[in-house]
């Protein structure tokens, strides 16, 4: 398994932080990534230059990416995972191992698997089981397909935290996404019920409640961590949420509340796109978030 040449698929966050992460791995050459933000005017220069701090090679596009890379790692947004595969599955070379970190349905993976394998690249689905930030690339990550023992081998000689769950490509995707239901349905909770809470005036009765059930979790800490999160990344979440009712509908059942978190997700991330909360610090206390939410709502 030859993971000499990195390419990074979808340089934001994700990207960027195993881009820079795996560049500093013993073995690894290179390190290049390709974003549609390398192309668009008003995020060119400033990626780019990004990049070059990095040491990251920008590609001009995924053709030039693929001819450069034996190890191609995809950190895009979960409704751009299939369009991603197919472009790659144009270009790659034979024997690319192609680690999908998107947060897509098993169907989904199933179908981006086809693609890749039939190009003769090998492809290995992940369930990334949490927030990247906090860990880098030692984030814990499932991983599934037939080369994900050989992979998950190699990538914890690098010190990650990589675990082969299964030889089938849906597993892993299927553990990461009903733990998002449950995660990301949390949040959705959270921000709906302590806002509520805020506008009747009651939270100081309420939170103590939950701590009372709950004893284990700092609801006030909770709060604020969910509610800047939801407003840095909704957009994400709301996408990755679309992915997890996907996942509840080939399971043969209604995503009634996995739809509803898809929606206030996006909800948060609409008011966030509209700049409702640019004056807030990121240490915000949950009570800032929902006062201007609670403003905005008074305002129309």
């Amino acid at each position: 398994m030859n993971l000499n040449h990195v390419g990074v698929i979808g340089h934001g966050e994700v990207g960027k932080t195993f881009s820079a992460g795996l560049k500093a791995k013993p073995g690894v050459s290179t390190v290049g990534a390709w974003d549609v933000k390398f192309v668009n005017a008003a995020t060119q220069a400033d990626e780019l230059a990004h990049a070059a701090r990095l040491g990251v090679t920008a590609h001009p596009g995924m053709r030039e990416l693929c001819e450069a890379s034996d190890f191609i790692v995809s950190a895009v947004t979960a409704s751009n995972t299939l369009a991603v595969a197919q472009g790659a599955a144009q270009h790659l070379r034979p024997g690319t191992i192609y680690l999908d970190l998107n947060s897509a349905s098993p169907g989904t993976k199933q179908q981006c698997a086809a693609l890749i394998d039939a190009a003769g690249g090998h492809y290995v689905e992940a369930g990334v089981m949490t927030s990247v930030p906090p860990y880098g690339i030692r984030v814990p990550l499932l991983l599934g397909g037939a080369y994900a023992a050989e992979l998950a081998q190699r990538l914890t000689a690098w010190d990650m935290d990589a675990k082969a769950v299964s030889t089938k490509i849906g597993i892993a995707s299927a553990m990461k996404m009903c733990r998002s239901v449950m995660i990301k349905g949390m949040e959705a909770l959270v921000i709906e019920s302590y806002a509520t809470a805020r506008h009747y005036g009651v939270e100081d009765h309420v939170l103590p409640t939950l701590v009372e059930t709950f004893p284990s979790i700092d609801w006030q800490q909770t709060g604020a961590y969910f509610f800047s999160r939801v407003v840095e990344h909704g957009k994400r979440r709301a996408e990755e949420m679309r992915e997890a009712a996907n996942t509840v509908r080939e399971a043969g059942f209604e995503p009634f509340m996995t739809a509803s978190t898809a929606d206030k997700q996006q909800w948060v991330a609409d008011q966030a796109a509209a700049g409702l909360f640019k004056h807030l610090p990121q240490d915000a206390p949950w009570q800032d978030y929902a006062d201007v939410l609670l403003a905005a709502r008074a305002g129309k």
